[in-house]
């Protein structure tokens, strides 16, 4: 369905030098300067999937995504969705894409929500039949009938988002983009959200791309990631090889059950582990300590905790998928195998 060949987008950009004096050069021999927001991107999606977008601020998401919609020009490479190059043909191929971005609104600020469905019904050539029947289904997947006579104006952030998404959703679109549908919403809203995006692309096999900086969304949504950061892929696959791969860290937490006096520096020279494989944290005998399991077994790490002091409780937690994402970031090289 979707499909994104060695994507590269360059922007030129005039840098100024201080001063009245770089303003007058900026303005008569201004000095070009080629910043790369999007280098070699590649990745394709089967219909039906959701697929997770992610990145750190700058990373090129937004660019790709307007590549993808239409919105940009790539200054190489290629990119189809359904068939169709998005910069071709613009009106037939947005009628086969919805998209919301989550900090701006495509409803009209004054009027009643009801009435901009009905501005939309006709600029998407909607019959009246196949109208009502799309709109009891998203009345029914996304509760809108408490605010749908009300101004868009008047809704809050969450209803807001809620009608953002009707709207990108009422001409049956077959892919779907979602640009942090969930930014800056409460956790009963937002699993509202996540609970509709499910049942839109389960019961019509929509295609979704999503962005989102809330990991909990990507856990609940997608099977598989894609992952940029520089305008580069980091990593394209599950969560299940991303955890299998990356997510060698875990983490031991015990009370010890009297004034224990282990350090760090204890725990490493035993275990002969440097201080990128072990570090510890301490409050009072309470001990959390992160270790890198492809150095050490748990099991082994558990005997020698168990044989060096006196312990009330302990547990082991296998990686938190955003520490993973994060130690990605840093690492800034991941192959994308």
């Amino acid at each position: 369905m979707i499909y994104a060949e060695h994507l590269r987008k360059e922007f030129k950009k005039i840098v100024k030098e201080p001063g009245l004096k770089g303003s007058f050069k900026a303005l008569f021999k201004p000095k070009k300067e080629i910043v790369v927001a999007a280098q070699d991107i590649s990745f394709h999606v089967p219909k039906g999937d959701i697929l997770g977008f992610i990145g750190p601020n700058g990373a090129g998401k937004s660019t790709v995504i307007k590549m993808l919609t239409g919105i940009l020009t790539p200054t190489s490479g290629e990119c189809r969705i359904n068939g169709k190059i998005p910069q071709n043909d613009r009106k037939k191929y947005v009628k086969e894409i919805g998209v919301v971005f989550g900090q701006r609104t495509q409803l009209w600020w004054d009027l009643p929500l009801q009435e901009t469905y009905l501005v939309l019904k006709e600029i998407y050539e909607v019959d009246d039949a196949k109208f009502k029947k799309r709109m009891a289904f998203l009345n029914e997947v996304l509760e809108l009938e408490k605010f749908i006579k009300s101004p868009v104006r008047t809704l809050s952030l969450g209803q807001r988002m809620r009608a953002d998404i009707a709207a990108s959703m009422l001409h049956s679109p077959k892919v779907l983009f979602l640009d942090e549908p969930t930014i800056g919403l409460d956790v009963v809203v937002k699993d509202n959200i996540r609970q509709a995006i499910m049942k839109i692309n389960k019961e019509e096999q929509t295609t979704v791309i999503l962005t989102t900086h809330d990991i909990s969304d990507i856990e609940l949504l997608c099977d598989r990631i894609v992952m940029i950061d520089k305008g580069k892929n980091v990593y394209d696959g599950s969560l299940h090889e991303l955890r299998e791969n990356f997510g060698q860290t875990r983490e031991l937490v015990f009370e010890a059950d009297d004034d224990s006096g282990l350090t760090e520096e204890q725990f490493r020279k035993s275990l002969k582990l440097g201080k990128e494989d072990l570090v510890i944290e301490r409050d009072k005998n309470n001990f959390k300590v992160r270790f890198n399991s492809a150095k050490i077994p748990v099991g082994d790490m558990l005997s020698h905790t168990l044989s060096v002091t006196k312990v009330k409780d302990i547990s082991v937690k296998d990686s938190d998928i955003e520490e993973i994402i994060r130690n990605l970031y840093r690492q800034g090289e991941v192959s994308d195998e």
